[in-house]
């Protein structure tokens, strides 16, 4: 029996910015997505029996444990990719990115799952191969797969390596609160302004230039959000320079403690964290 532990990291978006619909159904954009150091850990063992199995377990009842989780799907996409025929596989999630949060949990899960299995059958896939892969997959595992800060354009699967710049993050959910993107989506494609302003070109330049600006974080799902939800207006309304990621539900303040008194009942507080510059590692 093979094994392998590894880390898979949340992501944040510094900016977010949609810019218009694809014949495909996504969505172009343009987005600095950061790594931050809050970590689903994923322990595989892997033998070879007659056959494909794939069984997973975890620590939450939030997600599933079958062919509807990305692990598994990546896992079997990986196995045909290669024409393995022969292959039992157990994968251990334990969660801690909180679910439908618009911090990439499914994501990185699931790159994690590319690198692992690579690993396992000792590097058979180079570094384009499996980004092809990712792409295949989802909108944010290419970036999920390396991290780090990059500046992610068409759906989000073109990535291109930015300097990174280290600095505190503190991050404040609904508990009872999951968007998905395609609800975001479908939301923002309604709204008569869809205008931006441009940020991630210039967070972009200032990065490049070794600097940053947090006036400068944007995420064009938020106007399309707020207001249909209470518990997003509440966050925005009571801390300072908070910003939503992704397609939510989860808001983030960069170098600065979540003001507000918020009741934990309701509210998922994460404070303490900070940017990091790599995506999914092996422990």
């Amino acid at each position: 029996m093979k094994t392998i532990k590894i880390k898979t990291p949340a992501k944040i978006n510094l900016t977010l910015e949609v810019l218009n619909k694809r014949p495909d159904g996504f969505h172009n954009i343009q987005s600095i997505m950061q790594n931050i150091n809050l970590y689903d850990y994923l322990t595989f063992e892997l033998e070879e029996k007659e056959g494909i199995t794939i069984n997973l377990s975890g620590n939450t009842d939030e997600i599933p444990y079958n062919e509807k989780n990305l692990v598994y799907k990546c896992a079997l996409k990986f196995f045909e990719k290669l024409q393995i025929k022969n292959a039992h596989l157990t994968v251990f999630i334990e969660k801690n990115i909180p679910v439908s949060a618009g911090l990439a949990g499914g994501s990185t899960n699931g790159a994690g799952t590319f690198y692992a299995l690579n690993k396992l059958y000792n590097n058979l896939l180079n570094q384009n191969e499996l980004e092809e892969l990712c792409a295949q997959m989802g909108s944010d595992l290419n970036f999920c797969l390396t991290g780090g800060c990059k500046l992610c354009t068409s759906r989000g699967e073109i990535t291109e390596k930015l300097p990174f710049y280290e600095q505190g993050v503190s991050l404040i959910k609904p508990k009872n609160l999951g968007i998905s993107a395609k609800e975001a989506y479908t939301k923002f494609s309604m709204l008569k302004d869809k205008t931006n302003p441009n940020n991630t070109d210039k967070l972009k330049k200032l990065l490049e230039k070794g600097k940053f600006d947090k006036s400068l974080i944007y995420n064009s799902l938020e106007k399309a959000l707020l207001n249909d939800y209470k518990e997003l207006n509440e966050i925005k309304t009571n801390v300072k320079n908070s910003l939503m990621s992704g397609s939510g539900s989860t808001f983030f303040v960069l170098n600065d403690k979540l003001e507000g008194n918020f009741d934990t009942n309701e509210y998922k507080i994460i404070e303490g964290l900070k940017t990091i510059p790599q995506g999914v590692s092996q422990i």
